[in-house]
């Protein structure tokens, strides 16, 4: 296209009538509803639609809860992070009963020298640190005790969420978090397992990271 052709398509479109469109009142999102139990619905359906195995319980029940999880599935080794919270609580439980449990491996080694046993992983479970209602996305915020790889390599990913850290909004979760005092050097949104699509948009799930994403929701 020679300069004279372009300068002919640039001044008539620049010539051209223009009329703004009418803007659609946009409704209220469901996510907004002060309710709790509303946005962790919208959570649960939104991630579900993602493939996401999603269960909403009582705190009393998620060990018992994880255990049906666990034996649905041809899981062996289970990952955990021993120094936290959850990894306490599972350790505690597995102590007392792990009978057709799989074996609990804690990530307490450097990752240099333990990435050939985590490759080796069937699942791991980790702590997310809040989740988007309005687009359907944990929150998973890193640590030297809970580092990335856990919810990046093993196959079968199990994330445990407060329902009370679930915000209505990014900005919410931003603000509740504190982020602006705290800025996360490494914090992750995730939807469902990992996906990617080829040049004809067929799906494939696990290439990149877990192929299965349960999450459990704690009331």
């Amino acid at each position: 296209m020679n300069d004279s052709a372009r300068n002919h398509i640039l001044d008539r479109l620049r010539s051209a009538p223009r009329q703004e469109a009418a803007r659609p009142d946009v409704p209220s999102s469901a996510a907004a509803d002060p309710d709790r139990s509303a946005r962790v619905g919208r959570l649960k359906s939104l991630m579900e639609a993602m493939r996401t195995e999603v269960h909403v319980l009582p705190v009393a029940e998620w060990i018992p809860r994880l255990r049906d999880v666990l034996r649905a599935r041809t899981v062996k080794t289970l990952l955990y992070a021993p120094e936290t919270d959850l990894g306490a609580a599972l350790a505690e439980a597995w102590q007392q009963d792990a009978a057709g449990l799989p074996e609990l491996v804690a990530y307490s080694e450097p990752a240099e020298s333990f990435k050939e046993r985590i490759f080796a992983m069937d699942a791991a479970v980790t702590t997310a640190a809040g989740a988007v209602a309005d687009t359907g996305a944990l929150i998973l915020r890193p640590t030297r005790a809970e580092p990335r790889l856990m919810s990046l390599v093993p196959p079968v990913h199990i994330a445990v969420l407060a329902a009370g850290t679930n915000h209505a909004s990014l900005i919410d979760a931003m603000q509740a978090g504190r982020w602006a005092e705290d800025m996360p050097t490494n914090l992750l949104l995730i939807s469902g397992p990992s996906k990617t699509a080829d040049i004809e948009l067929i799906l494939a799930f696990g290439v990149h990271g877990p192929k299965e994403l349960v999450v459990l929701i704690l009331e």
